[in-house]
């Protein structure tokens, strides 16, 4: 039998499985025996002599090619197929019949049968069908990795999306209509009976806040393999770390795989020395409308990893007990000075989040030893000093104190805890905003290097957010989020748009293959650099060229 056709890849466990169904035991035996399956790329999973037999074995051994014999006792080679077809609908089906009726064949069709072969055939026809049935086999397996690749390098604007539908969730903006139809178009199941909100922040010890760091990368990947999607959707929030929205049919369900999974978590950052972490456990609720109110107790619970040091994930549930516990009078002994460790609040300023202000200033001053805060003299201390550490932070970046509002001279600010508060949170936040405005320079730098570096170095296939954080010693989630600030799109979009647009300059300019184009823009693959450039561009690199080549030539 002369063959050219050879569908063994890389090793035997890459070869295309074979699977008979026949009740004739000297077709079956001449099947098996005379075609030298392993030579020709293909590996013989089993036998058997009819559909109830072979159903089983089937579901077993999962085969690529199914062969079948129409007329079995017991189930048939068409009950057969659609039993597969529904079990395993990427496995590939042959029948072999004795039959010519159009009514069978017609049937096969339906069923979605690949191949409807009348007997008698010989080896050598059989093989040229099976290395015909292959070649789609493996042509699909091509396209599903195309998809998968294709899905994983955007993977980055999805997370935008998510990010997006988080905020939807937790602000409660949108109708349920509304967020449904946004989380089905990430393809995220978020109905449920009972939903908690978790936060948690993972820090290097050894690197800054928005500085590359490898560990954290490997944990993450690690604590999302560890996610199952009916009880935990995550959500990715840039430089606040991450955000859990647990999901389950009861409250007790809620609280115990909640539990379970937060324990897990930790059993993996204990491994890393190196990391810091710090969540914050939102109370349960029963409606898609009270996540918002989640998300406000996680968020109290969250903002104690300023006044922390060591690593931990707190529940609101028990900082509310504390809370209620406080006592109303104020006496000066019972503050305790490292509750208003002016280091804390540098801390926040330094690497706090403008949505978080509120949260922080409740839990550092609200939540004060004796009611402190209910002393008029205790307020105006304390207003005085959250001032003057806000211009120390302000003078460490080159900035006047005149941009902050000072204390008022009527003292409108003391005349209830509410008014202090309010102040200080006013304060904070312009300090943020102008911390922010004065990063923005560094940060457009930032980029520039990153645009640099991209256009340098755009035809290396492992280019990725990662490899592009690590060349800045940036955080990915941190450039993921200036790159897309300064540039209005994601990093990832960057860099296949440049690819792209290198890649029309040479399909125009030059008579040089797809293929040879395909390396030169960074694609080792032909085949998905010709899938991108269609999702992309809306039409193939030869269609772009204008017709010069003839279709699938260049490749």
């Amino acid at each position: 039998m002369g063959r050219t056709k050879s569908f063994c890849l890389t090793g035997e466990e890459n070869m295309l499985k074979v699977f008979l169904a026949e009740d004739e035991f000297i077709i079956r035996e001449g099947i098996k025996n005379n075609i030298d399956w392993q030579a020709h790329g293909y590996e013989f999973c089993g036998e058997a002599s009819d559909g109830e037999l072979a159903f089983p074995l089937i579901q077993k051994t999962r085969p690529d090619i199914l062969i079948t014999d129409i007329k079995m006792p017991f189930v048939d080679g068409l009950a057969l197929s659609r039993l597969v077809k529904k079990e395993l609908p990427e496995t590939e089906i042959i029948i072999l019949s004795g039959y010519e009726e159009f009514d069978y064949a017609k049937e096969a069709i339906q069923i979605g049968v690949a191949r409807y072969l009348l007997k008698p055939i010989n080896g050598e026809t059989l093989l040229q069908e099976i290395d015909s049935v292959a070649e789609i086999i493996l042509g699909k397996q091509k396209e599903k990795e195309i998809r998968e690749k294709y899905q994983k390098e955007m993977e980055e604007n999805s997370l935008r999306d998510q990010m997006d539908l988080f905020q939807h969730l937790v602000t409660g903006d949108c109708s349920m209509e509304e967020l449904l139809s946004v989380a089905d178009k990430l393809d995220l199941k978020i109905m449920a009976p009972w939903y908690s909100i978790v936060l948690l922040k993972i820090q290097s010890m050894k690197h800054d806040y928005e500085e590359y760091s490898g560990s954290i990368v490997v944990v993450d990947e690690r604590i999302a393999k560890l996610a199952e999607p009916e009880h935990v959707l995550i959500f990715d929030r840039a430089l606040e770390g991450r955000a859990f929205l647990f999901k389950a049919d009861s409250e007790e369900e809620l609280l115990a795989y909640q539990k379970e999974y937060l324990g897990d978590v930790k059993e993996v950052l204990s491994g890393y020395a190196n990391l810091r972490y710090f969540g914050g456990i939102g109370t349960p609720v029963n409606r898609l409308r009270e996540i918002p109110a989640s998300f406000e107790d996680a968020s109290h619970a969250f903002a104690h990893r300023y006044l922390v040091a060591e690593s931990c994930i707190l529940d609101s549930s028990l900082l509310m007990q504390e809370g209620a516990a406080e006592h109303e009078d104020f006496r000066i002994s019972a503050v305790n000075p490292e509750q208003i460790d002016r280091a804390k609040m540098q801390e926040f300023l330094r690497t706090g989040d403008l949505d978080e202000v509120v949260y922080f200033v409740d839990e550092f001053f609200g939540k004060l030893d004796g009611g402190a805060m209910k002393s008029r003299i205790f307020r105006q201390y304390i207003t005085m000093d959250a001032y003057f550490s806000i211009v120390d932070f302000l003078k460490g970046l080159g900035l006047q104190k005149d941009e902050i509002e000072a204390p008022d001279q009527d003292g409108s600010i003391l005349q209830d805890e509410k008014s202090a508060m309010d102040y200080i949170v006013r304060i904070m936040e312009k300090a943020l905003v102008l911390r922010e405005k004065k990063a923005s320079s560094r940060y457009e730098d930032v980029v520039s290097e990153v645009i640099h570096y991209i256009e340098d170095n755009y035809a290396q296939e492992e280019l990725s957010l990662n490899l592009l954080a690590s060349h800045v010693n940036f955080s990915p989630n941190h450039l993921s989020m200036i790159f897309s600030q300064q540039t209005g799109q994601t990093l990832i979009r960057y860099l296949t748009d440049y690819r792209m647009n290198r890649a029309k300059e040479l399909l125009r300019c030059s008579s040089k293959k797809s293929s040879v184009i395909s390396m030169e823009v960074g694609y080792k693959d032909p085949h998905y650099f010709s899938y991108l450039f269609k999702k992309t561009q809306g039409m193939t690199p030869t269609q772009y060229r204008g017709g010069r080549a003839a279709e699938g030539e260049d490749l």
